[in-house]
């Protein structure tokens, strides 16, 4: 059976979600930048909001690289605490070296914090020096997941890639195809690869109920289409992925 997770940027992306059929969630924010990790009250409420769906908490304290200073990985530190006392089922995080390989002793102080949550490493993956070294030793560090694009800007691009993961992999971790996944190109990426979970946004515009509007202030630093409308989560092209 497909299994789906849904890049949440919300509590009520989340509840969406659910409602389509999703069997897990990445609760993040900061989407532009690749996600960072949500606030406190948006994973309370977000649980709040659903009933059986997984959430699973992406640990990454800004945009950017993957190679992080002493003080960001004290704050991923504090946030996997959190998100365990809060019982999530999962975090998701994942660093770089310098040189491009996995920070093997980072990625086990970050993991002992997490205790027994399910473990996801990101799309840290997609820019490593070498998949399939990487590969064998997030097995060996017991993870249950990748997320990956196969190292490529999107999933269909990744397919010989996410196969050949796939077949290494041989059922000692999940290989889940990420980056442009959608109802139009899931059954491609499925029957090439071999895989059987896949990350996917599966969201919508939502457009603000606003009156008032005064268009020409933006609130960040780059340009967006428009201040009134956000992207979240629509059941239905959840329900599509399925």
């Amino acid at each position: 059976m497909r299994i789906i997770e849904i890049c949440a940027n919300s509590a009520q992306s989340c509840a969406e979600a659910e409602a389509g059929g999703a069997k897990r969630v990445e609760l993040c924010a900061g989407i532009p930048e690749g996600g960072t990790t949500p606030t406190y009250g948006v994973i309370k409420t977000a649980q709040t909001l659903t009933s059986h769906i997984d959430i699973n908490v992406i640990i990454r304290p800004r945009g950017g690289d993957f190679l992080y200073s002493i003080p960001e990985v004290a704050s991923m530190l504090l946030d996997i605490l959190m998100a365990n006392d809060m019982g999530v089922h999962g975090v998701v995080f994942g660093c770089l070296t310098k040189e491009g390989d996995l920070d093997i002793e980072m990625i086990k102080v970050l993991k002992k914090a997490a205790g027994t949550l399910s473990l996801t490493f990101h799309r840290a993956f997609d820019v490593c020096r070498d998949p399939f070294m990487a590969l064998e030793q997030l097995i060996e560090l017991g993870f249950d997941r990748i997320l990956t694009s196969g190292q490529q800007p999107d999933a269909v691009r990744g397919i010989p890639m996410l196969a050949e993961l796939v077949r290494r992999a041989a059922g000692r971790i999940i290989i889940m195809p990420g980056g442009g996944v959608n109802a139009d190109n899931i059954a491609l990426i499925e029957r090439e690869t071999g895989a059987t979970e896949f990350h996917s946004s599966a969201r919508k515009v939502v457009h603000s109920e606003m009156i008032y509007r005064k268009t020409d202030i933006p609130m960040g630093s780059r340009p967006v289409s428009s201040e009134f409308e956000i992207m979240q989560t629509d059941r239905e092209c959840v329900a599509a992925l399925l």
